[in-house]
């Protein structure tokens, strides 16, 4: 009897708090715990109802932004853009400033440094990481070699992150030859990357410091700011000026024994 009595109060209670089972009451919670209720239905674990509320809140600020910017007048737009484009400058500055302070630190020469034989695996061979060399071979009396010199320089100056040396040829190479005079030979990090050897890979007297510092740009010693050659421009004007020349002198000459006929 007192089994039935307690049958019967656990219906009515069961009826009493199951308007909603799925409630949050801790009666409904004891309920399901005891297995009487089943779980609650679309049940949501903590991390789904933080997800969920970021998003909702990411949703509102975007479209609050959204229309902000849609109600802003053209003073505010223009001052909103005036504000971008002051950041992307900014950007623009700090990156430069490293840069310029990076190519600083690597501006340690300037100047064309006269060396010999026993010069040459200190200031060659171990000039340094990412440092890059330019060593001239020249001897007194040669007029291109003399010019190179002069241009050496002035390019020494102008790239100071580049090495710069010059040596009489048979001080640094015992025995050799003048023919191959001037010679540059160009080395990054103690090994050779290109060289220029004789009058003829120099182009001649006609060579100038633009035309030298190409040259040496396109082996890698230097970083130029020229777009061509621009020896090989004057050597084209040149041909052209030549043709022109012996164009108009050709037009221009006549056969002394030939003569205009006198009329009749």
């Amino acid at each position: 009897m007192i089994s039935f009595g307690r049958s019967v109060l656990r219906i009515r209670l069961w009826r009493c708090n199951m308007q909603n089972p799925n409630e949050d009451t801790e009666w409904n919670d004891v309920l399901r715990s005891k297995g009487i209720l089943p779980p609650k239905e679309n049940e949501v674990d903590e991390d789904t109802i933080v997800k969920l509320v970021d998003d909702a809140a990411s949703e509102k600020m975007g479209k609050k932004a959204e229309k902000a910017v849609e109600d802003m007048t053209l003073e505010e737009l223009e001052e909103m853009e005036d504000e971008e484009d002051e950041r992307i400058l900014q950007q623009y500055r700090d990156k430069r400033i490293a840069e310029m302070k990076a190519i600083q630190l690597k501006a340690k020469y300037g100047e064309v440094k006269e060396i010999s034989a026993v010069d040459y695996v200190d200031e060659v061979n171990k000039a340094g990481d990412d440092v890059w060399v330019i060593l001239h071979l020249y001897q007194q009396g040669i007029p291109l070699c003399a010019l190179i010199n002069q241009h050496l320089q002035r390019l020494a100056r102008k790239f100071p992150a580049t090495k710069f040396l010059k040596s009489i040829s048979t001080t640094c190479i015992p025995n050799y030859p003048d023919k191959n005079l001037p010679t540059i030979f160009v080395y990054y990090e103690g090994d050779m990357k290109g060289q220029l050897v004789g009058p003829f890979s120099f182009g001649g007297m006609k060579l100038t410091v633009e035309g030298l510092e190409w040259k040496l740009s396109e082996i890698g010693a230097v970083k130029t700011s020229l777009k061509e050659n621009p020896d090989t421009k004057n050597q084209i004007q040149d041909m052209l000026t030549v043709s022109l020349k012996g164009a108009g002198t050709s037009a221009g000459h006549r056969d002394p024994d030939d003569s205009d006929e006198d009329d009749d």
